[in-house]
């Protein structure tokens, strides 16, 4: 019921605590909170600052849990300016329980480009000393190995995450084949572009695509569209009774998961099954100013020849 702020400034100004009717026989204790500091540090090089690009960042958040940050996927990290990138503060009833959410805490956070202290702060957590709740201002410097977070392991749940080793494996090893994807085996590393083999001998669309049906494709609300026109498109939209679906993937899913990185004969094999698929949707969604970019500027193909090409192959949607 204290107004702690108020209470601030009437201190300052010069009254007593009996004044203000603060009694420390009547303050008793309720809860416990710890804060962390996420900074863009590395813990093995004595905490000196890491710079980059972060290129995946995810707050993590949670009942008793506030968070303060200004972090994002793109965020440039220079070296000049503070390390902090987010704090959190963790409230709990009791300290294991309090403990026990900032562990959760910085186990869900994910912060790729940049080192940062996550596991530093993880080896304090899971620390016997620190979570017997008594410490002394010494104790890091009385424990070293809390700043080797190379090999660092916890007993979590999560077997990726349990592992400092682990951790962004997944998303090291998805970046390492797009970039080889679209550009390349580099050839500063040693590869000779004569040696690799080009496609494969299984062909994909056998695969994904289902048998051809015995009923050939009602040609769907497109049919509608080539036959009777706007108007009468826009009639049979209107007197339609059921819920009328886009479908997102190829430009939304591709651009948001992908980088719109998939080029036009990814696209074109996968064309076929997307047709029968949707083949009674309203509406494909395929194409924005992102794709166009992207195909131009970094996969250098002509935009207009993946327009023709995936009308011709998805003429249902």
């Amino acid at each position: 019921g204290i107004d702690i702020v108020q209470t601030q400034i009437r201190i300052a100004g010069g009254a007593t605590f009996e004044e203000i009717g603060l009694d420390q026989s009547k303050i008793e204790p309720r809860g416990v909170a710890i804060q962390c500091r996420v900074t863009t540090e590395n813990p093995e090089r004595d905490f000196a600052p890491d710079t980059g690009t972060i290129s995946l960042y995810r707050h993590s958040a949670g009942a008793g849990i506030r968070m303060d940050g200004v972090g994002y996927t793109g965020l440039t990290i220079t070296p000049y300016f503070d390390s902090m990138i987010v704090k959190y503060i963790a409230k709990g009833s009791t300290f294991a329980e309090t403990v026990a959410r900032m562990k959760r805490v910085l186990i869900e956070c994910r912060i790729r480009g940049v080192k940062t202290n996550i596991p530093f702060l993880l080896n304090v957590l899971t620390h016997p000393e620190f979570e017997s709740g008594i410490v002394t201002t010494g104790f890091i410097d009385e424990n070293p190995q809390l700043k080797k977070v190379s090999e660092s392991t916890w007993d979590f749940a999560n077997d990726e995450q349990s592992d400092q080793r682990k951790v962004g494996a997944n998303e090291r090893l998805l970046r390492y084949l797009a970039n080889l994807a679209v550009n390349g085996h580099p050839a500063e590393l040693g590869a000779d572009p004569t040696k690799i083999i080009r496609g494969s001998k299984i062909d994909t669309r056998k695969i994904l695509v289902p048998p051809p049906r015995e009923e050939a494709p009602s040609g769907g609300m497109r049919k509608i569209l080539l036959e009777k026109g706007p108007e009468g498109y826009a009639k049979a939209v209107r007197e339609h009774e059921g819920l009328l679906l886009m479908d997102t993937t190829w430009r939304d899913a591709h651009q948001s998961l992908l980088a719109t990185r998939m080029r036009t004969k990814e696209l074109e094999r996968c064309a076929e099954y997307t047709n029968a698929a949707l083949a009674n949707a309203f509406s494909l969604e395929m194409w924005g100013g992102a794709t166009f970019d992207v195909a131009m500027r970094f996969l250098h193909e002509c935009p207009w020849e993946r327009l023709e090409s995936l009308r011709e192959k998805v003429p249902d949607i």
